[in-house]
């Protein structure tokens, strides 16, 4: 049981990332004061979006400056915090060196995070961000699993640097992260693991993998068919309510798989139709797998990624985030149709 007190400030990792925008964005709401380390805390443009929340906020946000692989860069923004966010962790699909790009930065960041926060004393309580792909790697690893859903108690046994190098980084962060806090007793750890995380962001201009799904979906990228994945999904907004309950239920504890429903990518389209299908290119059919496997590496996308994800059922089990945490998921259709509105609001798709 750990109680956390709103009088202090909460630190935050990765602030200006999608995720941790609308983390902070809730802190602020309800009068916390933030500590933001920041790559470049002079970077007023980077800065815009935060700093507009908090000007409109009972919170208040204090930048510093921090590197993610630089020891000990966090130390003056952890003082005097008992509670604190880490979310900053490269996600990109395409990497070229996915050791050095991906598992590297996702490894040693959470390292020097988490040194920091043995030689902070005020610190009570760590929230880590996984992801559901340190629970699975692959679709077809449901097979394997009881009832074919997935729940908390699995890990990711078949990422490697080799294959799905972005679910291998979180898989070995997540696991280096409780590997410290079980050799210690004074701080504990809450973990969430997002599935996909779709809606729509403080900054509308971001570049993860989110924005890119969606922006191939209006753009014509997709217009001769949709991959046939099937994935979950959460919104970005329901994602942050996940984090803030983590941080301040006093009996929060283990990990908690925060996922709403799983849908293929044209069924993410069908939810798009009845508004934008007739101004935009949307998929209207699902690739046919071989095809896919044929054309993906031209793509970006490796033949084994689709050869054990495509066609296959992506399913997990999000009771204990409703029973822990509270969650109450709002409908998918609200979520892609206010992100997918952001985009094209922002002229992010010419008509």
């Amino acid at each position: 049981m750990v109680n956390i007190d709103k009088t202090k400030p909460v630190m935050i990792t990765g602030a200006t990332g999608y995720v941790a925008g609308r983390i902070v964005e809730k802190l602020l709401k309800y009068g916390l004061m933030v500590h933001a380390p920041v790559r470049n805390p002079d970077n007023a443009v980077k800065l815009k979006y935060l700093n507009a929340i908090a000007a409109q906020s009972e919170g208040s946000i204090k930048f510093f400056k921090a590197d993610l692989l630089t020891p000990g860069s966090y130390d003056e923004a952890m003082k005097g915090c008992e509670l604190v966010f880490h979310t900053a962790s490269p996600f990109v699909t395409s990497v070229k060196d996915a050791k050095k790009d991906l598992v590297d930065p996702a490894l040693k960041g959470t390292e020097n995070v988490l040194n920091t926060v043995n030689k902070t004393y005020s610190v009570k309580r760590v929230v880590l961000t996984s992801s559901c792909v340190a629970i699975i790697g692959d679709a077809k690893d449901l097979r394997d699993v009881p009832n074919q859903i997935a729940d908390e108690t699995i890990w990711n046994s078949t990422s490697s640097v080799n294959h799905q190098p972005y679910n291998y980084s979180k898989t070995v962060a997540e696991k280096k992260a409780w590997k410290m806090n079980k050799e210690q007793d004074r701080w504990d750890m809450v973990v969430i693991n997002p599935s996909f995380v779709l809606g729509p962001g403080i900054n509308p201009t971001s570049t993860s993998e989110s924005f890119n799904i969606m922006k191939q979906l209006g753009d014509g990228s997709m217009k001769m068919g949709a991959p046939g994945l099937h994935i979950g999904i959460v919104d970005v907004r329901d994602l942050a309510t996940a984090h803030f309950n983590a941080g301040f239920t006093p009996e929060a504890e283990g990990r908690h798989i925060i996922s709403n429903e799983s849908y293929t990518i044209l069924q993410m389209a069908d939810f798009l139709r009845e508004k934008y299908g007739n101004a935009f290119p949307l998929p209207k059919n699902e690739l046919p797998k071989w095809l896919v496997w044929l054309v993906g590496p031209m793509q970006g996308i490796p033949r084994k990624m689709v050869a054990k994800n495509f066609g296959y059922k992506w399913l997990v089990d999000n009771t204990k985030s409703k029973e822990k945490l509270g969650m109450k998921y709002r409908n998918a259709s609200t979520t892609l149709n206010d992100f997918f509105g952001q985009l094209v609001d922002n002229g992010v798709f010419s008509k």
